[in-house]
């Protein structure tokens, strides 16, 4: 290589530099292997849209490698000192201008002392150059249509059968020209015989390459005597498959221009092109391109933009700088981040557009980051957001919870979380995870206890009440008390056993916890919070494991993909650095804080009575051993 890269490790992986105009220039040599992405989308990111417009030359709405490459070397050809390309200026210097039709150009924009044409002013100017020239095309159009704004039809109806006529009437002068040649114009035997054994109809392609009609054999007949009747029914000598398209012809350009007629000669159908002529003629001339002057701006206006926007393109392109590089709270730099999403009490900085969630979730998924979809509104604008939460926990993020969203502009919008795609966040939250989850079940488990007794009692309540009712309504001998007697000792011995076996639940758990604090006993003082630690550690250390291979394989790469770029690298994101991307709420340094809620619910002093009991019951322990 003629140049001397330099290369800087984030993400996982080696990125190159991209500082002066020279690696700029450069990059052709790079090989592509060592670029972080080689494709991104023209929407959908933070960048400007009519610079990446202008470099997507193909339009097929991704900028790729060749493209990028192209537009450095066409900038970099039409300055006097590439050197420029680094500066990031706000436009292009009128002494920097090389190429001598943009630097008219830019003379003509400039005011009497200007040195700079900024991108707003070329993109004006660009802008009020192919108006003009669409007006001027436009003004042009009223005289050049016979049938007025009828003569587009006219044209089309034309158009359509335009090849199908002239061979015809080259068939007609061929018969004139040799009788021999009558015959083989027209069908052949075998043309139509091999038309029989196939299923027909009149868009079959066999019968529409046969002749538009048959060919007069007679000298006085064929040749520029030679007629295309123009009837619309079976009988009317026109081949099935272009009947409607003659008929269309008749309708919109034989009779507004010739008058009515039952047939067409070659003249007639030469007339017809020649009065339409002028229209086709100016429809080609529609200003697609631009006159020369109009040219030059637009070259203007494509040189400023990529003067300002070449450097800070390559370098969330080639490399992914301005993502990895980026000081928390500093403002982001990265083309993908859309804004940010506060939600939580937290706020996530790596918000990407999303057009169709579940599509983009079956891929953005393998990233192993833990996503919220969001649909966002502002008036009668929506958005749709996938944020990456990669710090806290994700106990309270739910569908239907609301967040704000702020964009790039500053602009608030309402955010309604739609789905979730669920991966570890922190080894926090692996680590109390077990106890979460067992917390939960229990409370679960307590509230179906709960619900049944509460639904065995309405139960016998309602029992009783209709037994009571009865009483009251039949006769004194009707209800007998014994059985009433056997039902309530059956009731007793019921419960007897649910206190039994509750009993037995507690007593073991009781056995357990004495087992347990029995072996922490036999400890000494000092290896107490050890062996406690050890065990939550025990407990824990599944979860938090798993959670650790995880968050180091966190890969920004899909969820870019499913967007429509193509990534090149694995572009991870680690926990320190996935940490720095999700802000959780702090209070402000210097803050004061009180800590008495006059509303905190009255709580009994448990914690106090359960560690007095806990200390009574070792001093007991060690007195009696």
């Amino acid at each position: 290589m003629s140049h001397a890269f330099r290369f800087f490790r984030a993400g996982g992986f080696d990125q190159v530099r991209i500082d002066t105009a020279a690696d700029l220039l450069a990059l052709k040599e790079l090989d592509q292997k060592l670029w972080v992405a080689l494709s991104c989308p023209v929407k959908g990111i933070e960048f400007d849209t009519r610079t990446l417009a202008l470099i997507d030359t193909d339009k097929d709405g991704h900028v790729r490698a060749p493209e990028l490459l192209a537009a450095i070397d066409w900038a970099a050809a039409r300055l006097n000192d590439p050197a420029l390309l680094a500066q990031q200026l706000a436009g292009v210097p009128l002494a920097a201008i090389k190429d001598e039709a943009i630097l008219a150009a830019a003379q003509g924009l400039l005011p009497a002392g200007g040195e700079l044409v900024t991108v707003d002013a070329a993109s004006a100017a660009e802008a009020e150059y192919s108006a003009r020239a669409l007006a001027a095309w436009e003004a042009a159009g009223g005289a050049v249509k016979p049938l007025g704004e009828a003569t587009e039809a006219a044209c089309a109806a034309v158009a359509a059968v335009r090849e199908k006529l002239d061979d015809f009437f080259v068939r007609c002068r061929l018969a004139a020209f040799d009788t021999r040649a009558g015959d083989a114009m027209n069908a052949s035997d075998d043309a139509l015989k091999s038309l029989g054994a196939a299923a027909l109809s009149a868009a079959h392609a066999d019968i529409a390459a046969l002749p538009l009609a048959k060919v007069p054999t007679g000298t006085q007949s064929a040749g520029a005597g030679a007629t295309v009747p123009l009837g619309a029914g079976s009988d009317s000598g026109i081949n099935p498959a272009w009947g409607q398209r003659i008929a269309a012809l008749r309708e919109a350009a034989v009779v507004p221009l010739l008058g009515a007629r039952d047939a067409v000669s070659e003249s007639d159908w030469l007339a017809i092109q020649d009065q339409l002529a002028g229209y086709v003629a100016w429809q080609a001339a529609r200003p697609a391109g631009l006159p020369p002057e109009a040219e030059a701006v637009r070259d203007l206006e494509r040189l400023a933009r990529y003067v300002r926007d070449l450097l800070p393109l390559a370098n969330n392109f080639v490399a992914f700088r301005d993502f990895y590089t980026r000081q928390p709270g500093a403002p982001m730099r990265a083309t993908f981040q859309i804004g940010t999403l506060y939600l939580d009490g937290r706020s996530a900085e790596l918000c990407v557009a999303v057009t169709d969630a579940a599509k983009h979730a079956a891929l953005a998924g393998l990233s192993r980051i833990c996503l919220v979809y969001c649909d966002c509104f502002r008036n009668e604008e929506k958005l749709s957001i996938a944020a990456a939460f990669t710090a806290g926990d994700s106990d309270q993020l739910m569908v239907g919870r609301n967040g704000v969203f702020y964009d790039r502009q500053g602009r608030d919008w309402n955010a309604t979380i739609t789905k979730l795609v669920e991966h570890p966040i922190s080894l926090r939250q692996a680590f109390w995870s077990p106890y979460k989850r067992l917390m939960r079940m229990v409370g679960e488990q307590l509230q179906k206890i709960a619900a049944s007794k509460a639904a065995a009692a309405e139960g016998k309540l309602a029992e009783a009440a209709l037994g009571v009712g009865r009483k009251v309504d039949g006769p004194p001998a009707a209800a007998p008390a014994k059985p009433a007697a056997a039902q309530q000792a059956f009731d007793v011995g019921k419960f007897a056993g649910i206190f039994a076996a509750i009993g037995l639940a507690v007593g073991a758990i009781g056995t357990a916890l004495a087992a347990m604090l029995g072996g922490l006993l036999a400890l000494k003082w000092w290896q107490m919070p050890i062996a406690i630690a050890g065990l939550m550690l025990l407990i824990s250390a599944p979860a938090m494991v798993l959670a650790w291979f995880k968050l180091r394989s966190r890969n920004l790469g899909p969820i870019l993909d499913a967007n429509g770029w193509a990534v090149n690298a694995r572009a991870r994101i680690n926990i320190p650095f996935g940490t720095s991307l999700t802000q959780l709420a702090q209070l402000p340094e210097g803050a004061e804080r009180a800590l008495t809620d006059p509303y905190a619910e009255k709580e009994r002093p448990w914690k106090v009575y359960i560690a007095i009991a806990v200390v009574i019951f070792v001093a007991l322990a060690w007195w009696t051993r």
